[in-house]
C-alpha cells in the first residue's frame, strides 16, 4: 500500500509530493525545492523514514514543479519521467522563469517518457496515468485505486482548476480532461493537487464552479 507524503515549496506555494510503499521504496513526484532549507527539509524526511528513492514523476513540467529535478538526480541517482508533450514546456524553463522574474538555467537532466497507456509500478504498487491536458499540453495524474486517491498536478484543485492562459494551456481541453478522466474516478477519490489542500471528487463534482 502507498503512502502520500506532502511538502510545499518555492514562492509558488506548490506542493511536492513523495509516495512510498512499505519497503521503504519511493517516488517523488513534482520535486519544487527552490532553495538549500527547501532540499534539505525534502532530503531530512527521506532520511527520517528511511526511504529509498527510485524515481521522480512529473505530472508536468511548468517551472514550479521542477526546479527540485536536477538535485534529486544528482543525489540519488535516480531517473525523471514526464510525458513527452510536456518536453517543449521543459526547454523553455529558463525563458519562464525569467518572465517570472528570476534566474533558473533549466533542467539539465534528460527525461524518460511516460504513456498514458501505461502503468506504473513500484514494487507491487500500481499507478495508472491518467491524461489531463489543458493546464499545460501533456499533464498526467497519477490514480492508486486501492488507496482510494489521485495526484492531479494543476488539472484540479478544491474548488478551482488550473490556470489555462500560458504557452499551449487550454480551456476547453482542460474543462474536457477533468470531466472524462479524474470526474469519473469514485466520489471518495482523494485528490491531492499541485496547489492548496486536497479534496474528493464527490465534492468538486458537486460544487467546483468551473464544473457545473
Amino acid at each position: 500500500m502507498l503512502s502520500v507524503h506532502s511538502f510545499t515549496f518555492n514562492p509558488f506555494q506548490e506542493n511536492t509530493y513523495i509516495i512510498a510503499n512499505e519497503h521503504n521504496d519511493c517516488w517523488i513526484i513534482d520535486p519544487g525545492m527552490s532553495d538549500g532549507n527547501e532540499e534539505n527539509e525534502l532530503v531530512n524526511f527521506i532520511q527520517s523514514k528511511n526511504l529509498k528513492p527510485q524515481a521522480i514523476i512529473n505530472t508536468h513540467a511548468h517551472i514550479d514543479h521542477i526546479l527540485g529535478i536536477d538535485f534529486l538526480v544528482k543525489k540519488y541517482n535516480i531517473p525523471f519521467y514526464l510525458h513527452e508533450k510536456e518536453y517543449p514546456i521543459l526547454m523553455n524553463a529558463g525563458n519562464t522563469a525569467r518572465m517570472f522574474g528570476f534566474q533558473f538555467d533549466g533542467v539539465k537532466a534528460s527525461p524518460v517518457s511516460i504513456n498514458e497507456h501505461k502503468a506504473l509500478k513500484l514494487g507491487e504498487d500500481e499507478l495508472e496515468v491518467r491524461f489531463v491536458p489543458g493546464h499545460s499540453p501533456g499533464s498526467v495524474a497519477f490514480y492508486f485505486k486501492t488507496g482510494s486517491w489521485v495526484i492531479s498536478g494543476d488539472a484540479l484543485f478544491a474548488g478551482s482548476i488550473g490556470r489555462t492562459d500560458l504557452p499551449m494551456g487550454n480551456y476547453e481541453t482542460l474543462i474536457s480532461s477533468i470531466k472524462n478522466n479524474l470526474l469519473n474516478l469514485p466520489g471518495e477519490t482523494r485528490v491531492y493537487s499541485g496547489h492548496g489542500p486536497s479534496t474528493s471528487i464527490e465534492i468538486e463534482t458537486n460544487s467546483n464552479p468551473f464544473l457545473q
